[in-house]
Order: C-alpha cells, then sequence, then structure tokens
C-alpha cells in the first residue's frame, strides 16, 4: 500500500485519565467501612496526628509558599482546622443518630424519621490563599459525614501541595482518600468524572467551569467563591477599636483573604478621625516598614502582584503603597476618596488594598451594598442597636460580624458559605455534616390489616372523612 503523502505530526498527548483512581475510592467506599463511627473517628484522630506531628512542615511551607509568619499560620490555618476537628468529635456521635418526625393520623401505626448517610466520593479543589485550611476544612465534614475524597491542592501553592501530596497517605486510610497535585490540565481532567459532590473554593468564573462539569453527572457542588466584602463604620464607632480589627482583617496574609473586609464605607469626617488612627495600628503591628517586619506576608506570585499594582494606579493613596516586586511585597495601602465606579471597585481585590468609599449614613452604605452582589461576609462598626438590627435585617451575606470582622469563622457551630455570587453551601460544624450528607426519610409502619378508607373504592363517606382527619 502506498503510504499517505501527508507530513507526520506529532502523537496528541494522551488526555489524563482519573478513572481508576476515583474507581478505586469508590471500592474503599463500597467496602461499607466509612458508616461506621469507630472509622470516622478513627480518620479524624489521624488527621489531627498529622497535623501535630508535623507542624514544623506545614508552618514551613506556607511561609515559603505565602511568606505566613508562623504565629498567622498556626492559628489561621492548622489550629483553625484543628478547632474542626475536635468539634466534629464531640458531636459525631449525636450528629449521626436518626432523628425522628411526627408521623401522621393516617400514617399510624408508624413511625418515621431522617438518616443521614454518606454521599460516597467527594471532590475538594483547595485554594491558594489558605492553602492547608482550605483543603482539610472541608474534609474534616466530608469525614465525619463517612465519605471518601479525593484532594486537589492548589497549585499556587506548591510547598504546601506537595506535604498534603506525602502525608495525606500516610495518615488517612489509603483506600478512601488521594490527592491529585496539578494545575488546569488536571484539574481539567478530574472534571470529566463524577463524584457523588464537589466542593471548590476560589473565583466565581472557574466556579461557573466547576458547575458546568458537574451538570454532566448531576452532581450537587458546594461553592465557596468571594466578592467584595463591605465593612461600613458610623460616626458614632469606638475607633480606636474599629481601626486595631481593621487593620488586622484587612492586612493579615497581606490582605489575602475571602472574608476580609473589602473595602469601607464611612462618611468623610469619619474617614478623617479614622485614618491617624489605622496608620499607628498598622505601625504598631508592621513597624514603619512592614518588609522587615516578620509579621507581614508576600503576594502570591508575580502575575498577582502586577494585578495588584495595576489596581493602585491613578487612585490616591492616603497610605502606603511601596512595593518591591523582587520580593513580592506590598505595603499596607489605603486608598482615599476612591469612585464606585473605579477598576479597584470592579472585583475582589485580594491583596493588601483597602479603599474607602464615602457615603453619608447607613442608608446610603446598605444601597451601595445591595446594589451589586451579595458578598461572602459584610460588616458594620456601631454602638447604636437599631442600626446594628437594621443592616442585620437588609443585608444579605454569607456570613456578618457586627463590630469586628471574620471572627464568625472561629465559632464552631456557625456555617460557612456564601450567597449568590458569593458561593452556594456550607462546610463548618453539623451544617458541613448535612451537606456532605444525604437525610434519608424513613418511615416504618406495622403489618397490621389496614381500614377501608384508605382503599378503592372510593365514596363520598370515605372523602369527607379524609377531609376532616387531614383538617
Amino acid at each position: 500500500m502506498t503510504q499517505s503523502p501527508v507530513r507526520e505530526q506529532e502523537a496528541p498527548t494522551p488526555r489524563l485519565n482519573y478513572g481508576p483512581e476515583v474507581q478505586r475510592l469508590r471500592a474503599g467506599f463500597a467496602s461499607d467501612r466509612t458508616r461506621t463511627l469507630a472509622w470516622r473517628l478513627e480518620q479524624l484522630d489521624a488527621l489531627q496526628r498529622m497535623l501535630k506531628e508535623q507542624e514544623q512542615h506545614f508552618l514551613d511551607a506556607l511561609h515559603e509558599d505565602l511568606g505566613k509568619p508562623a504565629m498567622e499560620a498556626w492559628v489561621t490555618e492548622l489550629s483553625n482546622v484543628g478547632g474542626d476537628i475536635t468539634h466534629a468529635r464531640k458531636h459525631l456521635r449525636g450528629w449521626m443518630k436518626a432523628r425522628r418526625v411526627k408521623t401522621p393520623i393516617f400514617g399510624q401505626p408508624g413511625r418515621s424519621w431522617t438518616r443521614a448517610e454518606p454521599l460516597g466520593v467527594v471532590l475538594v479543589m483547595s485554594a491558594w490563599n489558605y492553602p492547608l485550611q482550605i483543603a482539610l476544612g472541608p474534609l474534616v465534614a466530608v469525614i465525619a459525614a463517612g465519605n471518601c475524597a479525593l484532594i486537589k491542592p492548589s497549585e499556587l501553592a506548591p510547598a504546601t501541595s506537595a506535604l498534603l501530596a506525602r502525608f495525606i497517605p500516610d495518615y488517612l486510610d489509603p483506600d478512601c482518600f488521594s490527592v491529585v497535585e496539578g494545575a488546569v490540565e488536571e484539574t481539567t481532567a478530574l472534571l470529566r468524572e463524577r463524584f457523588d459532590h464537589i466542593i471548590y473554593t476560589g473565583g466565581a468564573a472557574v466556579g461557573r467551569i466547576v458547575m458546568r462539569a458537574a451538570a454532566q453527572h448531576l452532581t450537587p457542588v458546594t461553592l465557596e467563591l468571594g466578592g467584595k466584602s463591605p465593612c461600613v463604620i458610623l460616626p458614632d464607632a469606638k475607633l480606636e477599636v474599629v481601626a486595631r480589627r481593621v487593620a488586622w482583617g484587612r492586612f493579615m496574609n497581606a490582605g489575602q483573604t475571602c472574608i476580609a473586609p473589602d473595602y469601607l464605607l464611612m462618611d468623610a469626617e469619619t474617614e478623617a478621625r479614622f485614618l491617624p488612627l489605622l496608620k499607628q495600628e498598622l505601625e504598631g503591628m508592621f513597624g514603619r516598614d512592614a518588609q522587615q517586619s516578620d509579621s507581614y506576608g508576600r503576594i502570591v506570585n508575580q502575575r498577582h502582584f502586577e494585578r495588584l499594582q495595576a489596581l493602585m494606579r491613578g487612585e490616591n493613596i492616603a497610605m502606603g503603597g511601596a512595593s518591591d516586586a523582587s520580593d513580592r511585597y506590598l505595603e499596607p495601602t489605603v486608598l482615599s476618596g476612591v469612585a464606585a465606579d473605579s477598576p479597584v471597585m470592579q472585583e475582589e481585590i485580594f491583596g493588601p488594598l483597602l479603599p474607602i468609599l464615602r457615603v453619608n449614613g447607613l442608608t446610603e452604605a446598605i444601597d451601595h451594598i445591595r446594589s451589586g452582589d451579595k458578598p461572602l461576609a459584610a460588616y458594620l462598626f456601631s454602638g447604636d442597636s437599631e442600626q446594628l438590627k437594621r443592616f442585620e435585617e437588609l443585608v444579605s451575606a454569607g456570613s456578618m460580624c457586627l463590630n469586628d470582622v471574620m471572627m464568625f469563622s472561629a465559632v464552631a457551630d456557625l456555617p460557612f458559605g456564601g450567597v449568590g455570587e458569593s458561593g452556594m453551601g456550607s462546610y463548618k460544624g453539623e451544617d458541613g455534616f448535612l451537606n456532605f450528607s444525604h437525610r434519608k426519610a424513613v418511615m416504618a409502619r406495622t403489618q397490621l390489616k389496614d381500614p377501608a378508607l384508605r382503599f378503592a373504592p372510593y365514596a363520598a363517606t370515605k372523602f369527607a372523612l379524609l377531609r376532616k382527619l387531614r383538617g
């Protein structure tokens, strides 16, 4: 046969196939060992032990990835997950119990209840800004609910990702848990597989991609996204307290926190009183040169550093603004007199920039917040209980903190999640347990003979009696 004259081409790179790995995890789930309380407690204990025994490795990795100070990394990542584990262990037996519901008269004699059963294999897709906590926090709830999991850490935090891939198989049941490292190609390949639930933490654009992929298999999703979390400061607030709490919340992790206050809303007079106090607090926390501080982090990579630099252009810098590209360092920076339509107000900042928008009163602030997408978090500082109540009732957000920032995330019994553009579903505490469970409805009856009322032939007298019984 004559060979085709078509020029030879390189063979296409074969598509990654994670089907066998997912099937291996399914076999682990099918063994039914994940359904027992003993197995779940054993896995939670092992996860806790991993955090303690490998603590220094994780602290070093978090510093390498994001320049995180050891104390900040321990509090916000290792201790945060450890607290979730302790809470789950304490309450898991109760969460797993069947929950009785009332059985109506026409179901008597009988009993009705719900039982939380595990879903199967969950895909956990983590983010880079808190690469340990965001990978393991949801995993605590996944384990508590009796599921297996495949964890995909963020490639933008490679040191932490490598440790998760190294240690998780050593500590957790290897038949039920695995880690896949990689970037877009690996993520795309994973999303071709069928999972029983997907939890993704990151941006809304990728969240939409995850939802489209999940739709092919009718897979339920939990999306922890983000958005521009507002912080309103009213004139009656104790500004010394506000300045310290805002400085801590905004500039922790160099501003790379999804629930950090993304921008401030206040009137001009309050701003004039607030800025010197904020400057004082920032110098108290990080010194006059934050680049030399052991308590201040770095921007995750050069691309994000350049993005933040672009957002600053043309804005009025009230304080800060210094940067060093070679060190991925950006000084805590406050932008004053920012317009609502400026570039820095069009996307979540995810960096150490803090814009101030001027508003005249709470009504104007609420109107501004409600004109945009629902944020992941919302904050108000005021001593007026009526104003606080009004804000709570009228502002929709995933979570809310009044007279502080971010502290709701430390309350194990509070759910953590978004609403609208900021996400769907939640994963902390009992809400996380239920999120990764199916609440199966069960009814049990005796085999006593039924009254004729329920069955054909139908008659007017039966109909009238049924109406009466139903009230």
